[in-house]
């Protein structure tokens, strides 16, 4: 027979609910708000804005075609190796082989939207 002791079971309910109302103020509190207290779990916001380099559309172009172009190299690499029995790893250059398509394929898209949005401001009246 085990005794339940009552003391001991409503001192863990009162430190359950005293967790809990700390967590709900904590939880009200903005990042800004946060207090130290003992035993508890706190985190410190810092008001930093992370702020990048301005990026103008022909370094981004050229960044992107920069990482189609290695992507389709890694691939031709990988492919000449498995074709001149240099490498058995027939699913790596296939897995690359269609990395490349597929990023072939978002930057046409991505140049059929720019010529496209080119020929509308053109056709645009002054």
């Amino acid at each position: 027979m085990t005794t339940n002791n009552p003391i001991s079971s409503l001192t863990s309910e009162q430190l359950m609910l005293e967790k809990m109302q700390q967590m709900q103020q904590m939880q009200q509190r903005t990042q800004a708000d946060f207090i130290v207290k003992p035993n508890m779990l706190t985190v410190e916001a810092t008001n930093t804005q992370f702020t990048p380099a301005p990026l103008s559309f022909s370094q981004a172009m050229t960044g992107v075609l920069n990482t189609v172009n290695q992507h389709q190299k890694t691939a031709s690499d990988k492919i000449t190796a498995v074709e001149l029995g240099q490498s058995d790893d027939l699913v790596g250059a296939m897995v690359a082989s269609q990395k490349a398509s597929l990023s072939f394929s978002a930057l046409m898209q991505v140049r059929n939207k720019v010529v496209a949005s080119f020929e509308d401001v053109m056709k645009m009246p002054v």
